[in-house]
């Protein structure tokens, strides 16, 4: 079974807040950052990734998008700040990973 990840857009500093869940987290935040997915991200210009978790699994992923949904949106801010006090795109740090992943393969 594959990983997943639970994640967090914002528009701005302590702005709009969407919580979603992935199995692809670079490619859905591009898809978010693009205005791909009509909706609610698209609707209120979420396009910064503020804060996210990976998990073993998507189910487990699911679990805790569901927990951290019915959390007070005070706690879920405090959440964001603990990693991301300034509520910076955290979108340059996932794709720089991507890349240097991808760079460490032996070629073949």
């Amino acid at each position: 079974m594959n990983g997943g990840f639970v994640y967090i857009m914002s528009n701005q500093y302590r702005g709009t807040i969407y919580i979603g869940v992935t199995s692809d987290l670079v490619r859905r935040v591009w898809q978010h950052k693009e205005k791909l997915i009509k909706g609610f991200t698209k609707k209120y210009h979420l396009t910064r990734l503020v804060w996210f978790e990976s998990h073993d699994s998507i189910i487990s992923a699911i679990e805790a998008e569901k927990k951290l949904k019915n959390i007070y949106r005070s706690k879920k801010i405090a959440l964001i700040e603990k990693i991301n006090p300034l509520w910076h795109d955290m979108y340059p740090e996932i794709t720089e990973e991507r890349s240097c992943a991808a760079a460490l393969q032996p070629a073949g």
